[in-house]
């Protein structure tokens, strides 16, 4: 249960591909991140990904209406009906083929699916358990070329696709005697997108080339008439047609005249009426600017008759249909807008931009962001944890250093002075300066109270860092270069640069300081690692001969214990003191590489040659997880140099080295079809400005990013441990909710003999009892039942052993309770009466103390945020009632010294409007 850690957010990717979504209220956004879901809680500022996976990249997304269920369909034709109420997967299904869209029908019984030049109506699940969820009812042909956008009428009749060969469709849901199937045209591009009218058969259409035609009907949706039923089932109708004539006594002749439509009888006036028919009143053109600034995605909000349109130039334009009246024309970005949807109100509008990984929420009333988040665009190199597990840092080729909220999930500022890929970030000890190293030439200082960079750090010649490290005090700087094979040392007070450390023979692969000591551990290509002492002339102390090149070195937490990877796929243990080696653990068979689609030779060979890049101890050091060239993150115990646990970080086809094993299905007579450039006939292909580029500007139009693992680090708190992939920043918790994890269990530790003590007024063996059962709602009725007087005299008697689980406990519960002051209580007891036999179990302890300084932290900063407003309100108040009461009685009302006080108190109420602190800081 230790290592029971399991997949609970993704930070660091926005959106990939695919179509967003809006949930039913609205407050939400549900955006496709590679081969998962993650929903952005706009109201509550919180992002939380789906702890689902498809196994290629997400096409599309249908949701019901009701917002409980969501069809989740990938690249490969694979779906999965998933349950966003209790986040599991229900149902899988393969469409057999590429899917375009999916849409559910308003009333919910059906869905439609748009797979190459044909769409699909299924039955929609119900709530019950059934047997198969996806029953096909019917197939409908009619386009020449394949099918691009859904859209369905407000009863659930008619529904409509558009396709590639410019041409829409609208077909009848049901068996309509008037309306089976009617083509439009008028376009001279692909149709982008499709809308019906509100409560209507009227239709707008959409086409690549920025032309929108509007289709007027002239049929009500009343006015469709079901087709009289042929065959044995016009038989069994009219059976039962004539036995309810019979019971009626209704005349035979008038019987005869009538048809019989699902039991229900139709004029005969209604058949002589004739088929739908619809003519174009109108065609709108949009402004151009430029030739390839093609109409790339559309959304309508059917109420508010508003209409967003984006373009392959970034700019977004919206419309009051059906006047075709301009009401903004914006910009998102330089990159092509993939995907629009509008929420149920029509307020706020979702836009996703595929080429930067950008997410945008607009509020088109108010023209503001709601939400403006974007990712890292080339891969995430390295990260590091503040000390009290709050905040992580990224940076990654982009030459951007991004800080995320762990309890939100979004980015809340973005520094963009680095001038080329950053390779290395760390927090100082106090965890408001972040230190980074690039490629540039430079390492930078960056404030978080302030967000500025405050220091900067340059070698004497132009250099290349690859590494970065802060000594504990956060007094001392360094970064090894990778050219000139030197290590630099500077002042973080002064900004000067110290000491140059010359010695290695090869690139700077890892750098890291002693928790304890002044002491720095340098790995380098050239199979050593140093160690310099810093109080004392900057001398080395010991070199550790190796048998490889080093890859990457750190610290365990005490400073007893030094870890190296080498490229030949070996993890050995120091130590720093004697410089003898202790341990060494083999990982080559834990890394368990795949094939590429290129690779001439088979994933196991192609495993001789891949290694550990990156290595992170655990809070109580006693495991160290490692990870690399691979799609598979292994925790090892060092002492029993044992694997304990292997997690594997992705099952997306969709990216390189995935598959174990050759696909004989892409070896054609001609070649691997891996070479046959798939994108070229595509609008979205990328065009190829550097040949055999494929880093920095994807010039690869097929291009299949290598998954990887290029930074781990465990959380100070010991609850989580993050890791930068090619999927983004994958964040690994323990979630105890739905574990069962007893502590000394016996069949006289039961629930009843818990409140029985507890009855009994026996808090001590109450708590102890529910302890052992570790059961969450247990302890926290325990806890709670004592009274606030009583919890000093329990403190003192409960054992050092449980101790600690009750500190965690504590911990826990400051994140979601809010019984504070009785918490801190509990808090303050237990640490002033077994403060002293805690310290001889420092090591231990560290993690669930830092768990519990996060906590306490996060509530100081929100009572703190709290008390300032309220002094700020306070010392605004004194101010008014002290300036109406210098006010001379005499005066006459409206005076000029009386009119003067009134425009005061107008300037103090817009800066109380306003608050203190309001427009400073960055956009979140």
């Amino acid at each position: 249960m230790k290592f029971a850690y399991r997949f609970s957010n993704l930070l660091g990717t926005v959106y990939r591909c695919g179509n967003l979504n809006f949930t039913c209220d609205g407050n939400s956004v549900i955006s496709p991140v590679g081969n998962r879901v993650t929903v952005f809680d706009l109201k509550n500022n919180k992002s939380d990904t789906l702890p689902l996976a498809t196994r290629y990249n997400i096409k599309c997304v249908g949701l019901s209406p009701d917002g409980r269920l969501a069809i989740i369909v990938d690249e490969g034709g694979d779906a999965l009906l998933a349950s966003l109420v209790c986040r599991a997967v229900l149902h899988r299904f393969h469409f057999k083929g590429a899917v375009h869209s999916v849409s559910f029908s308003p009333d919910g019984r059906k869905f439609v699916v748009t797979k190459g030049n044909l769409a699909q109506m299924y039955h929609a699940p119900g709530r019950k358990r059934e047997f198969n969820a996806f029953v096909l009812d019917k197939t409908y042909f009619g386009p020449y070329d394949e099918t691009t956008c859904i859209d369905w009428t407000d009863d659930s009749r008619c529904f409509a696709v558009g396709s590639k060969d410019m041409s829409t469709w609208v077909f009848g849901a049901e068996r309509w005697d008037n309306l089976i199937y009617y083509a439009l045209g008028g376009h001279k591009d692909a149709i982008v997108g499709c809308f019906f009218e509100s409560s209507s058969l009227d239709l707008y259409t959409l086409s690549q080339d920025g032309a929108l035609c509007v289709w007027q009907c002239d049929t009500p949706p009343e006015g469709l008439r079901l087709k009289a039923p042929a065959g044995w089932k016009a038989d069994l109708l009219q059976r039962e047609g004539e036995d309810e004539d019979e019971d009626e006594d209704e005349d035979e002749d008038e019987a005869e005249r009538e048809t019989t439509i699902r039991g229900k009888a139709a004029p005969a006036a209604e058949e002589q009426r004739g088929k739908v028919q619809y003519s174009r009143v109108a065609k709108y053109f949009f402004n151009k600017e430029g030739d390839f600034n093609h109409l790339t995605a559309a959304a309508y909000h059917k109420k508010v008759h508003l209409l967003v349109t984006g373009f392959a130039s970034g700019i977004f334009h919206l419309h009051e249909l059906p006047e075709f009246n301009l009401i903004h024309s914006l910009s998102v970005s330089d990159q092509r807008v993939s995907s629009i949807a509008i929420n149920g109100s029509g307020d706020w509008i979702a836009f996703g931009c595929s080429g930067l990984g950008q997410l945008l929420v607009w509020e088109w009333q108010s023209e503001s962001y709601v939400l403006k988040q974007q990712g890292h665009f080339n891969s995430m190199v390295s990260l590091a944890y503040s000390p009290d597990g709050q905040y992580i840092v990224t940076g990654g080729d982009d030459s951007k250093v991004k800080v995320w909220n762990t309890l939100s999930g979004f980015c809340f500022i973005t520094f963009t002075e680095h001038s080329s890929g950053v390779t290395g970030v760390t927090f100082t000890t106090t965890g408001y300066v972040i230190v980074t190293s690039s490629m540039d030439g430079t390492v930078r200082a960056f404030d978080l109270h302030r967000y500025r960079n405050f220091r900067t750090f340059t070698s004497p010649r132009p250099t290349q860092f690859s590494c970065v490290a802060v000594d504990s005090s956060g007094d001392i700087v360094s970064a090894g270069a990778q050219d000139s094979f030197e290590i630099l040392i500077w002042s973080m007070q002064t900004g000067r640069l110290l000491d140059v450390l010359s010695g290695h023979e090869g690139p700077i692969s890892g750098l890291c300081f002693n928790p304890m000591k002044s002491v720095l551990a340098s790995a380098s290509w050239d199979r050593t690692v140093r160690l310099w002492d810093m109080a004392d002339s900057w001398r080395t102390t010991e070199t550790l001969a190796l048998t490889s090149d080093a890859l990457a070195v750190t610290f365990r937490p005490d400073g007893a214990e030094l870890a190296v990877a080498t490229l030949n796929s070996q993890i050995t243990f120091w130590d720093p003191e004697s410089a003898v080696q202790t341990g060494s653990i083999e990982g080559r068979h834990d890394l368990k590489t795949g094939r590429k689609e290129l690779d001439k030779i088979t994933a196991k060979h192609s495993a001789k040659g891949k290694a550990f890049t990156t290595l992170c101890y655990s809070a109580d050091g006693q495991s160290i997880l490692a990870g690399g060239m691979s799609k598979f993150v292994c925790i090892y115990h060092v002492k029993e140099q044992i694997l304990r646990k292997k997690f594997e970080i992705s099952c997306n086809l969709s990216l390189d080295a995935m598959e174990e094993f050759l696909n004989r299905r892409k070896m054609t007579e001609f070649g691997n079809l891996a070479l046959i450039d798939q994108d070229a006939m595509e609008e979205g292909g990328v065009t190829i400005p550097l040949p055999g580029v494929k880093k920095g500007d994807m010039s690869s139009r097929h291009f299949k990013p290598e998954i990887r693992v290029t930074s781990l680090r465990f959380s100070p708190t010991g609850r989580c441990w993050a890791a930068t992939t090619t999927e983004g920043l994958l964040i690994y918790s323990l979630d105890a909710r739905m574990l069962f994890d007893p502590f000394e269990l016996d069949t006289s530790v039961t629930p009843a003999q818990m409140r029985a003590a507890l009855c009994q007024r026996d808090f001590t063996r109450a708590i102890l009892t529910a302890f052992r059962l570790n059961e969450r709602k247990l302890l926290q009725e325990a806890l709670e039942s004592v009274p606030w007087d009583e919890i000093g005299v329990i403190s003192s008697s409960l054992p050092d052993l449980y101790v600690e689980k009750v500190l965690e406990f504590l911990a826990s519960s400051f994140e979601e309770s809010r019984h504070l002051e009785f918490y801190l209580i509990w808090t303050q007891k237990l640490l002033m009466v077994h403060g002293q036999q805690l310290k001889s179990r420092v090591g231990t302890l560290l993690p669930a103390v830092q768990f519990l300084q996060k906590s306490i932290q996060r509530h100081w900063d929100d009572v703190s945020k709290l008390c300032d407003w309220n002094r700020y309100n306070m010392q605004y108040a004194l101010a008014v009632s002290k300036q109406r009461g210098l006010k001379r009685p005499s005066e006459p009302p409206g005076s000029e010294e009386e009119a003067d006080a009134s425009e005061d108190d107008d300037s103090s109420l817009h800066l109380l409007r306003r608050g203190p602190g309001d427009g400073d800081g960055p956009l979140a």
